[in-house]
């Protein structure tokens, strides 16, 4: 019998609560939402609750996943938002309505898959304005646009951008605007105007709010916001949107007093690094039957006022207790609200089951 513990709550109601609020703030500036279900694996209770919300298309960064949505026949149009490896482009023409590309090569090798199989397939290119992760470097559009102009398969839907995903670079209405002249060349280029220019994703919203949204950015690719409420490349809460959507719930397997630095000569943990233990005397610990493992513990909240997260191994959370109200036992369960990169590792691990509730 599996046990119920460690497990991910998600409530699926707050996700297209959610949806709806950033559907219905994007479209009043003339922009649709790509809702992103990357952050879990391509649940399909959240999907549906981004359906449900209103996003125009459902986007992922696995081709499985695609495979995933694809088998749910929600009706919406699906993305790739990893640019795809070469050896997986039959996949992704057959998965996938549209795909962000960066390359001629990658151009090319969609024309192919697609003649192989007799298919069609759009793309939106990327380009890069700063954040240094996927995309043509700012105006060197000139091969992907040859690229483009002998396909005959391959359209180009659009122009894209990234901020905040590698180098921790932010929108801004400057930025928008030079996707949109980039956008526009590249339409003269390949001899036809496009469609879609998309500004960035959650972190994008900021402008929004702030009425800096710059006219004619008309896409958004929003996971973290639909998801959790919250803004990491901003290190914000989005004040309207819901927060503490889902929590880790995790069994406390010991709870007992214990010094508060270890005893006798010490050099790295289990991961390599040397912990550093600040000395607070004999103290109330408690150890929680989930790991590294299983999740990225720098970013969990505890919910229980007094509850402190010391570190972890691979297996084990061990917490410091000492201020709780109440005496917590052996056989408690605690529950910790995940940020975006805890959410990724806990969607992703075997060993944690989801539970959705509405």
């Amino acid at each position: 019998m599996t046990a119920l513990w460690p497990r991910l709550v998600v409530n699926a109601k707050a996700i297209e609560e959610n949806a709806r609020r950033v559907v219905q703030k994007c479209a009043g500036a003339g922009i649709s939402v790509s809702g992103v279900t990357k952050g879990m694996c391509a649940n399909e209770d959240v999907a549906r609750a981004m359906v449900a919300g209103g996003c125009s298309e459902l986007a992922d960064s696995r081709v499985g996943n695609l495979a995933t949505l694809k088998a749910m026949n929600t009706g919406l149009p699906l993305l790739l938002l990893r640019i795809p490896m070469l050896s997986e482009l039959s996949l992704v023409v057959s998965r996938a309505d549209c795909s962000l590309v960066s390359t001629a090569e990658t151009v090319d090798g969609l024309e192919k898959a697609c003649a192989a199989s007799g298919l069609s397939h759009e793309v939106i290119v990327m380009i890069d304005l700063g954040d240094l992760r996927e995309g043509v470097w700012m105006d060197d559009t000139g091969r992907i646009a040859e690229a483009l102009k002998r396909s005959r398969r391959i359209r180009c839907r659009g122009v894209g951008v990234n901020f905040g995903c590698y180098g921790g670079t932010l929108p801004t209405p400057e930025k928008l605007r030079q996707l949109m002249r980039i956008g526009k060349e590249l339409g003269r280029e390949i001899g036809y105007p496009l469609s879609v220019f998309s500004g960035g994703s959650t972190s994008s919203l900021l402008l929004l709010e702030r009425g800096e949204m710059p006219p004619g950015i008309n896409s958004l690719r929003i996971g973290e916001g639909i998801l959790l409420g919250e803004d990491v490349t901003s290190m914000r809460s989005i004040p309207w949107l819901r927060r503490r959507t889902m929590w880790l719930e995790a069994e406390l397997v010991e709870v007992r007093k214990k010094p508060s630095v270890p005893v006798g000569p010490f050099g790295a943990d289990a991961f390599g690094g040397k912990p550093v233990f600040d000395d607070r005397g004999t103290r109330m610990r408690a150890i929680a039957a989930v790991g590294r493992q299983d999740v990225r513990i720098e970013g969990l909240v505890p919910e229980l006022e007094g509850v402190s997260i010391l570190g972890a191994s691979s297996d084990h959370l061990i917490l410091d207790v000492e201020d709780v109200a109440e005496p917590l036992v052996q056989g408690d369960k605690l529950k910790f609200f995940p940020d975006y990169g805890a959410m990724l590792a806990l969607a992703t691990s075997p060993y944690v089951p989801f539970e959705v509730v509405v």
